[in-house]
């Protein structure tokens, strides 16, 4: 009965059962006359048993998934999906929609989402608040200079410059989980454009973390996880090298069908574009454009077909993130084509993968999540022609007024340290030297920057931590992680640039409803369609379940229902 669980319909069946297998374990005890009566008894005694196992119920555990793909596509947009399906071929998108569990109407928990804090978010089932990544960098505050998520300078670079690893990520994560389940016999990849994508989806534990470099163009790691790349990656660098393929390449509508469809309403036919990359900054600029997909999908074939993932019967994982902002970060009609051309990418990189993997490993055997990192960026907007409510934030000059006022208020000092996004840090040292109130101070910074223009809401360090929630307070609360957060957050005014003089950084501020599913896809799922709201935290205890796995550590969200 190894595998099987064995249940009967009723308490008493289960005692008298246990009676019986009491009684033949005592037959060697003097409790019956006979050595005859002993031997009847005992051949009793084994038919009832025999026939209590053999017509009670059995019933197998359905079997886990040999292997999980977790598909992220930052900046993935439901309207933009749909608009485009006209170009889309039958095997990505489409067969999503037809075979897969699909929620139409996923949200995350927390407010300024970027690419490290929404994949850190997808691995581990947990905000910023608990896995410590609140977005792509952060201001250290020992030295006020921006850090990295992922810097590390106890590792070094394999094929890369860069320092990086997973240590800042607080918890654990789905690879991670996978791999104590399985002593460590599971094998857990990630492959992504950027550094960040690749280590938080990939965890502490996992085998290998892969990503483009921004200098060389060779995929590349950290010694966190190993001092030399995987024999399938060395091999995919020689034979596609990326250094070599830009000299002669330019970004074009991937078929003439792209080249002709319009779906914005910006007055004209657009013309088919052209797009090369020169300069140092030719890999990044590469790297956040829709043609990466492509080189994103040959990356993870090649592990597909060079390592043993998917191939036994204990548990593998592959987390894959793809990219569907639009070129520059430009809006939608400001450049069509490219973005019609990035979701058709992407698209293709879908059909190529789940094809692969059910190649290898079969439909029933592999369970597909994918979903969105649930933002889009957008460069400066000029509005004032259209006479839209809108204007720029200079959140450098408006901490400067804060010091000045707090100057006149608590005397001469340096109470503002320094300003990151739109996030400013208090000089805690200082407050405390003056035996001033921290909580005081905070309260009069509410109240002077309230009422500068540009600025909606002001939420401090105090408000955050000990406030009454809401809905909207809840989400800036759990994008807010107090080791690397600012003392002050402001919510700047939708359609107003946010401007830093000190970094010449520039970003346009919106609130508008960015609409995303997620699709499960695969494991004997049965197709339908939800579309009551879920939350992406979700994500991480389903796939643990359907594992058979513990969830995440800092994961408290509920599986999906439905998801067996």
């Amino acid at each position: 009965y190894c595998g099987k669980f064995v249940y009967f319909a009723n308490i008493q069946r289960i005692s008298l059962l246990f009676c019986i297998i009491f009684v033949s374990a005592n037959s060697n005890k003097r409790i019956y006359p006979t050595q005859g009566g002993m031997e009847k008894i005992k051949i009793i005694t084994t038919l009832i048993a025999g026939l209590y196992f053999t017509t009670g119920e059995a019933q197998s555990l359905p079997a886990v998934p040999r292997l999980v793909v977790n598909i992220t596509i930052d900046q993935l947009r439901t309207d933009y999906m749909e608009a485009f399906s006209p170009l889309y071929g039958s095997g990505g998108f489409k067969k999503l929609f037809e075979n897969s569990r699909v929620y139409t109407q996923a949200q995350y928990p927390s407010s300024r989402l970027d690419r490290a804090s929404a994949v850190a978010t997808v691995s581990t089932g947990a905000t910023p608040y608990d896995n410590g990544i609140v977005g792509i960098q952060w201001l250290d505050r020992e030295t006020l200079r921006p850090v990295m998520a992922v810097d590390d300078n106890d590792c070094e670079g394999v094929m890369t410059l860069d320092k990086y690893s997973p240590r800042r990520l607080a918890v654990s994560t789905i690879g991670d989980e996978l791999k104590v389940a399985t002593s460590g016999k599971s094998i857990v990849y990630a492959i992504a454009p950027f550094g960040e994508e690749a280590l938080f989806g990939a965890g502490h534990a996992a085998d290998g973390a892969f990503w483009i470099d921004n200098l060389t163009g060779q995929w590349c790691s950290s010694s966190y996880y190993s001092t030399e790349l995987p024999a399938w990656v060395r091999s995919f660098n020689s034979g596609n090298s990326l250094s070599t393929k830009l000299k002669n390449y330019s970004w074009t509508p991937s078929s003439d069908i792209v080249g002709n469809f319009n779906y914005f309403l910006s007055g004209a036919v657009s013309k088919p574009f052209s797009h090369k990359f020169e300069g140092t900054s030719r890999y990044r600029q590469f790297k956040e454009c829709g043609a990466i997909n492509d080189e994103i999908t040959n990356a993870a074939l090649a592990c597909l077909n060079g390592t043993q993932i998917g191939a036994d019967e204990i548990t593998d994982y592959l987390s894959i993130t793809l990219h569907a902002g639009n070129y520059k970060n430009l809006s939608g009609p400001e450049s069509p084509m490219e973005l019609q051309d990035t979701y058709v990418r992407i698209d293709n990189a879908l059909s190529k993968v789940i094809s692969a993997v059910e190649k290898k490993t079969g439909a029933n055997n592999t369970l597909f999540v994918i979903t969105s990192t649930g933002y889009t960026n957008s460069a400066a907007q000029n509005l004032d022609k259209y006479r839209i409510p809108s204007g720029t934030f200079n959140i450098s000059r408006t901490s400067a007024l804060l010091n000045m006022y707090l100057v006149a208020l608590f005397g001469q000092g340096q109470y503002v340290e320094a300003c990151h996004g739109a996030e400013i840090y208090l000089n805690h040292k200082l407050i405390e030297e003056k035996q001033l109130s921290l909580s005081q101070i905070l309260q009069h910074c509410e109240g002077f920057l309230i009422d500068i223009s540009g600025i909606k809401d002001v939420y401090t360090s105090t408000r955050l931590q000990l406030g009454a929630w809401t809905p909207g307070i809840s989400k800036i609360r759990n994008g807010y992680n107090p080791k690397c957060s600012g003392d002050i957050l402001l919510e700047i005014a939708p359609g107003w640039n946010l401007v830093n003089d000190n970094t010449k950084e520039v970003s346009y501020c919106s609130e508008a409803y960015v609409n995303f599913p997620i699709f499960l896809y695969g494991y004997n799922i049965k197709a339908e369609k939800i579309t009551t709201p879920v939350s992406v935290e979700r994500i991480a205890p389903t796939l643990s379940s359907c594992m058979r796995i513990r969830a995440p550590n800092a994961c408290s969200a509920a599986p999906l229902e439905g998801v067996k």
